[in-house]
């Protein structure tokens, strides 16, 4: 058998076969089937829709629907459509939030942030989504118990329209040490508390696994101890925020399997911004990384 599969190889590699394009483009289609059917099934893969501006978010669809990514995070609803067509899911929808600085953390944007996300829960809910992110905004000087107040009293406004229509608010943790200077919510003990003071299961936290090992670190003993607040996470390599291969700090596998013994049934997405030549192959290679 391995005689003839480097026979195979080299007749495929030979000059007289390389115009036989139905040859060559069966072989490309089964090794793809292959690589779809190979994925174990354990994780929900999704990747971040704003990682990858040099693909139309078809193209991207087309490209999941290959590697078997269920779903495209940080989508609005005028993609929606598009994600549809090709049963592709919202897997962590946006357009609700002003921007990541001011957000429920500041009482001066809660009007506008109530006026926003009253709109847009009733729009995942009817489009059959799940996940609607959201953020703390920045500190501006505020100790962590003002701020978890603030939270609340905006946040507490929106609870009951989100149980109504099953729709979750998912406050995304980001450093505050490299990337978002001022940010409140950099800490998953913070958002854990904030979760717990809420006491609804319509409000959870997006746990960015890059973000997070830059500001706190011990990143496995942080998902088991927190797994229940915890609704969606995010990866990227560390130091760089590139791809999630031995090029980094972070060993993906272990946090994977981390997760997948926390019992978690949501999605992760790569947001890793590829650096290498062939982004395309990035995403394949981060996908399998994570496939545990």
């Amino acid at each position: 058998m391995s005689n003839r599969r480097e026979v195979i190889k080299k007749i495929l590699a030979g000059s007289a076969l390389l115009s036989s394009a139905p040859l060559l483009s069966s072989f490309t289609a089964m090794d793809k089937k292959i690589k779809r059917s190979t994925l174990k099934g354990n994780i929900n893969h999704s990747v971040c829709r704003w990682t990858y501006p040099h693909l139309s978010v078809e193209e991207l669809c087309k490209l999941c629907n290959e590697i078997g990514i269920k779903g495209i995070d940080l989508v609005g609803p005028k993609d929606w459509p598009m994600l549809q067509k090709y049963n592709i899911q919202s897997t962590m929808c946006n357009g609700a939030e002003i921007n990541l600085v001011d957000g429920f953390a500041e009482p001066k944007f809660h009007e506008t942030l109530i006026s926003n996300y009253t709109k847009m829960i009733a729009l995942v809910a009817a489009a059959g989504y799940k996940n609607l992110i959201c953020f703390s905004g920045s500190r501006r000087g505020m100790d962590d118990e003002t701020g978890w107040n603030n939270c609340v009293t905006g946040l507490k406004k929106l609870m009951p329209l989100a149980e109504k229509h099953g729709v979750v608010l998912v406050m995304e943790l980001l450093n505050s040490k490299v990337n978002h200077k001022d940010y409140f919510a950099d800490k998953t003990a913070w958002g854990v508390e904030l979760c717990k003071r809420l006491g609804s299961e319509n409000f959870k936290l997006l746990y960015d696994i890059y973000h997070m090992q830059i500001d706190e670190g011990d990143v496995i003993r942080t998902i088991n101890d927190s797994s229940g607040y915890i609704a969606h996470y995010h990866t990227a390599g560390v130091p760089g925020r590139n791809e999630i291969d031995d090029s980094q700090e972070l060993f993906y596998p272990a946090i994977m399997k981390a997760i997948v013994k926390t019992g978690f049934k949501g999605s992760v997405a790569q947001e890793f911004i590829p650096k290498n030549e062939d982004k395309i192959a990035s995403l394949k290679n981060a996908v399998q990384i994570c496939d545990v």
